[in-house]
């Protein structure tokens, strides 16, 4: 049996935020070392958009492909009481995020150490997450390791019958198009895109379920009540949307 090679965790720190690489200078996570519920990169926030448009009832779970340094495990753990399913491929990062990220392990946690490729083939997981957030890179972070238009047919199957999947995309990378392409048509073209951040993640949202139309000051609303009750910036995602309003209306 071959063995398999997991790439190796590697730690930094600076002003108070703990960060995660994998032996290069690419960035895979990071926490506050005294705020570790709390978001330090933009994009982690804003894979948590989906809030805006989804209020899952509290035994639905929630998904995620790759822990990284477990921002978004934490800020669920401590603003949600839903299940959470994480499938991270190298248990390796797992280990770190119990050491050096402070990520704990309630029974409603449950990490499966698997390829995220693999995983939504599985009939076991289809219709299983009302919320998928979708991070997936190795070391050299030169876009996702998962994009093909299987993949995201995978992950619409993953969802629940009403659901609403984030992914972590870089914009100005050559692999941008193909996944936004890939997505749209798993997707039948129901995607919204949030804007590009200064570190180059794009953050893409894309619908499962009845098609969505809100009028404006319903959606503002809702970022108001989002913003209250998380803390995240929800007004400001819903602003960058308005370009997409057709008579008032957003219709996804």
């Amino acid at each position: 049996m071959l063995s398999v090679r997991y790439e190796i965790p590697t730690i930094s720190e600076s002003g108070g935020v703990r960060y995660l690489h994998f032996g290069t200078e690419w960035v895979q996570g990071a926490m506050w070392v005294d705020r570790p519920a709390e978001f330090v990169l933009e994009y982690t926030a804003q894979m948590m958009a989906w809030l805006v448009f989804l209020e899952p009832a509290r035994q639905q779970t929630l998904g995620l492909f790759g822990l990284g340094a477990g921002s978004m495990v934490r800020f669920c753990l401590k603003h949600t009481s839903h299940p959470l399913r994480v499938v991270e491929h190298n248990p390796l990062v797992t280990s770190a995020c119990e050491m050096y990220f402070k990520l704990p392990r309630p029974s409603r946690l449950v990490i499966e150490h698997q390829d995220a490729g693999t995983w939504v083939e599985s009939s076991r997981n289809w219709g299983l997450c009302s919320a998928l957030m979708v991070d997936i890179y190795d070391g050299q972070a030169q876009g996702p390791v998962r994009d093909s238009l299987g993949f995201y047919k995978g992950c619409h199957a993953s969802l629940a019958d009403i659901g609403v999947m984030s992914v972590n995309l870089f914009g100005a990378h050559a692999s941008f198009a193909r996944n936004i392409r890939n997505i749209s048509q798993a997707f039948d073209g129901r995607i919204l895109t949030l804007p590009q951040i200064d570190a180059g993640n794009q953050v893409v949202l894309a619908f499962k379920g009845p098609p969505i139309e809100v009028g404006v000051e319903q959606l503002l609303a809702r970022a108001e009540v989002v913003e209250s009750k998380y803390g995240l910036p929800a007004r400001k995602w819903v602003r960058s949307m308005m370009g997409r309003l057709h008579q008032g209306l957003l219709t996804i």
